[in-house]
């Protein structure tokens, strides 16, 4: 009996050449592949479980994670091969004209999976993180090895190559802090108040449950502009995608607040000199 399943086992079930290909080669390499997604799967979980616990933050734990995949991703096809009494060694002999037809042929692709492994390891950009490029903003959902998945504001999915993000001047806006400093500029009527203007935008902005308490809202006074007093309402906020909303509603606030105080926001004016000769 056990003669008989041993026979059964080396089955042989696809032979080229000098590779042949049994019933064994084939369980082994199912039990191969079952133990590497296993081990994927646990370090999700681990990963998962201490950013829940705050140990480590997310994009660090996901840049963290897809490098691990890889890797083991890749000693598991090696050690596939190997079981499976495939030589690497000639595979790779016979598809040195190939490798180097594809890499002629692919170096922009080539040149991205580069990219994604500098920001994978450098994690200059993370999973989660705001960045602006080319003028346009939005937040990373997903890092690959070859291409770059974010979100903009508009909720619209772009796909960037990794080289462009290594080559081209990126913007991380929560690379270091999750907090960052905006503005508004206000132009208000001359012969206004300018302490009161101060006052009121103050107030405006404390009261705003986005924007920080510390550091503190400030207002410079900024020019003696050409139809107005021109002011920086300074706030910093953690709102980074939605900036924009919070922003509006900011000047919502002041509008109404200005009416109220009787402070006229300044709109271009000319005067106009008419002399009888």
């Amino acid at each position: 009996m056990n003669m008989t399943f041993s026979n059964f086992l080396e089955l042989v079930l696809f032979k080229y050449d000098s590779i042949s290909v049994t019933l064994f080669d084939i369980i082994q390499v199912f039990v191969i592949l079952s133990f590497a997604r296993l081990i994927t799967y646990s370090i999700k979980r681990i990963f998962t479980r201490a950013v829940s616990r705050k140990r480590v933050d997310h994009g660090t734990a996901y840049s963290l994670r897809q490098l691990l995949n890889y890797f083991i991703w890749i000693i598991t096809i090696l050690f596939t091969l190997d079981f499976s009494g495939i030589e690497i060694t000639v595979i790779l002999a016979y598809s040195t004209a190939l490798f180097v037809g594809l890499g002629l042929g692919l170096q922009d692709t080539f040149r991205d999976f580069i990219s994604g492994i500098i920001l994978l390891t450098e994690r200059s950009i993370s999973a989660g993180d705001i960045i602006e490029i080319d003028g346009m903003i939005g937040i990373v959902k997903e890092l690959g090895l070859r291409t770059t998945k974010i979100s903009t504001r508009d909720d619209i999915s772009v796909i960037l190559p990794n080289s462009k993000l290594t080559n081209q001047g990126v913007i991380n806006w929560s690379h270091q802090n999750k907090s960052t400093r905006f503005h508004i500029a206000v132009g208000v009527a001359y012969g206004s108040d300018t302490r009161l203007v101060e006052e009121v935008l103050i107030k405006c902005l404390k009261e705003h449950h986005d924007v920080h308490a510390k550091p503190a809202p400030s207002i410079q006074f900024t020019n003696f502009g050409s139809s107005s007093l021109e002011f920086n309402a300074n706030f910093h906020s953690s709102n980074l995608f939605r900036i924009e909303f919070t922003k509006s509603e900011l000047r919502y606030s002041i509008d109404e607040a200005f009416r109220e105080n009787n402070i006229t926001i300044a709109f271009p004016q000319m005067d106009v000199w008419m002399h009888n000769k």
